[in-house]
Formats: C-alpha cells, structure tokens, sequence
C-alpha cells in the first residue's frame, strides 16, 4: 500500500476526530460569548465594587493558569467528589471558562472604547438603561471586539487539541494513536495540519469579510 491509498485509509477517521474538535470549539464559543458578555457588562455598569473585584479575580485567574489545568482539574477534580463529566463535556467547560475570561477583557475594552455620552444620550431620549445598553452600546461594541474574537476564534480551534489530554477522540488524540499503530507520523501529522488549515483559514477569512462590510456599513 503506497502513502496515496494510507492516507485515503486513515482520512475518514481523522475527519471524524476533526469534526469532534469543532463540535467541542463551537459549543465552548458559544457558552464563551455569553459568559464574556455577562461578565464585561458586570464589571462596566455593576455599582458593587465586591462583585467587580470577584468577577476580576475569577478573569486572572482563568487568563493566568493554563487551560490543560483547568480541564485536568474539571475532569480529574470533581470526579473525587462524586460529579463524573464525561471528557467531551469536561473539555466543553474547561475551554468556554477559559474563554469567558479572555472574551471579558475584549468586550469591556470594546465597552470603554465607546463614547461616554451615548449612555446619557440614550437616557435623555427616555430609553431605559437595559435598552441603551442593548440597543445603542452592545451593536457599537461587537464591531470593535470583531478583531480580537475572530483571533480568539482561531485560537479556541486550535486549543482544542489540548483535550486530547482527557482522552477526549478529536483529532491530535485519534492522530496519536494512528501513529502508534501505523508509524506514519509524517503522513497522518501532515494530514492533521492541512485539515486544521483547512478549518481555520476559511473562519479567518470569513471575520476579515465581515469585518469589512461593518466598516463599509459604518
């Protein structure tokens, strides 16, 4: 069998394990956004200097320790006392905790970056402070975030090859035993990364096109 017809062989496995890593990265971008969101307007407009200070240790400390940790802890952790998550689901809330810090600290950037006066504009017009922020203040905000989610975006699908680690079957893990029982390493880690290129350049060029008819819009 030459490498042509191995690859074919082993193709239909490593798309399987490709399309797990992208079940898990959209499932953790989604609970990510909302848990960036929730956080960012908490710490922008919340009144509680306790609970911004809660809210800013919980973003250090999910920025500051790596992510394998936090799945190691989600997976292996609350197994002791008795809570059992299968790796998928432990790989799912590990990375969209992690991801709900980072996206914290973009949207409230994107938050502060807006004009002071468009909250008192939107009061004095009789808009309550829910529909200012809704409907002024968070459209205004996704277009300066859309830089640096779409960077986080590509780096969610590319960190969920640490899930590997819990055993998790996405690609890198299903690609690390078809190595040990192939010895095709640079065959199937080839293959690995032209279908991780495969995925990624097609999300990066998409947020570049969006980015660009926002600014048109704008």
């Amino acid at each position: 069998m030459n490498r042509f017809e191995t690859l074919l062989s082993l193709l239909p496995l490593l798309l399987k394990g490709a399309l797990t890593a992208l079940e898990i990265a959209a499932s953790a971008l989604l609970l990510a956004t909302w848990g960036g969101w929730v956080l960012a307007l908490a710490l922008t407009f919340s009144g509680s200097r306790s609970g911004r200070g809660l809210i800013a240790c919980f973003i250090e400390w999910m920025r500051n320790v790596p992510a394998l940790a936090h799945l190691f802890l989600i997976y292996f952790g609350l197994s002791y006392v008795g809570i059992n998550l299968s790796p998928w689901l432990a790989a799912t809330i590990g990375l969209s905790l992690v991801g709900s810090a980072v996206l914290a600290d973009t949207f409230r950037s994107a938050l502060q970056a807006l004009p002071v006066g468009q909250f008192e504009a939107g009061l004095s017009v009789g808009l309550t402070r829910a529909q200012v922020v809704w409907h002024v203040l968070l459209p205004q905000a996704w277009r300066q975030a859309l830089p640096a989610y779409a960077n986080y975006v590509t780096q969610l699908i590319k960190d969920t090859s640490i899930a590997s680690a819990i055993a998790v079957p996405e690609i890198m893990f299903l690609a690390r035993n078809l190595v040990t029982s192939t010895f095709q390493t640079s065959l199937i880690y080839l293959a690995v990364l032209a279908l991780y290129a495969m995925i990624i350049v097609p999300v990066g060029l998409g947020f570049m096109r969006l980015e660009h008819h926002w600014r048109l819009g704008r």
